[in-house]
């Protein structure tokens, strides 16, 4: 079931449906709203296929990709294979990632938040967005 704050903020994105897929750098799911995965597309069309590199990249990153919609229930259907590589197995978290959502199994998103310490992300934040002038962007 998708919880209905995130339904309400979903709302305008449903008619279009989602896409979901195994994430790149965790064991987790990313949902994208279809017009968000269309953009994402668009760019990876841009690849020069002719480059075995964009070619790989490619194949693994739409590996197990699948269109799903909220039914009328509110309820989200997530395909077999993608709940085994995930590794969900009873509750699960829907994290927001900006433009997409993650869904995690709750144990595994908890370590993960656990993995690090404060100070480790307090560098990883100054070498992230440190020296992003937030003054120029417009």
């Amino acid at each position: 079931m998708v919880p209905s704050a995130l339904k309400k903020q979903l709302a305008p994105m449903m008619q279009n449906g989602f896409v979901i897929k195994r994430a790149v750098f965790q064991n987790c799911l990313e949902l994208y709203p279809m017009d968000e995965w269309n953009i994402l597309m668009g760019r990876m069309n841009k690849l020069n296929r002719f480059r075995k590199k964009n070619v790989d990249f490619i194949r693994k990153f739409t590996a197990g990709v699948k269109t799903v919609e909220v039914d009328t229930n509110g309820r989200l259907l997530i395909p077999r294979d993608l709940i085994g590589f995930a590794g969900i197995e009873k509750e699960i978290v829907l994290s927001s990632a900006i433009n997409i959502v993650e869904i995690w199994d709750k144990e595994k998103y908890e370590q993960n938040l656990e993995g690090s310490s404060e100070s480790d992300f307090a560098d990883l934040a100054e070498e992230v967005m440190g020296n992003e002038d937030f003054d120029a962007i417009p």
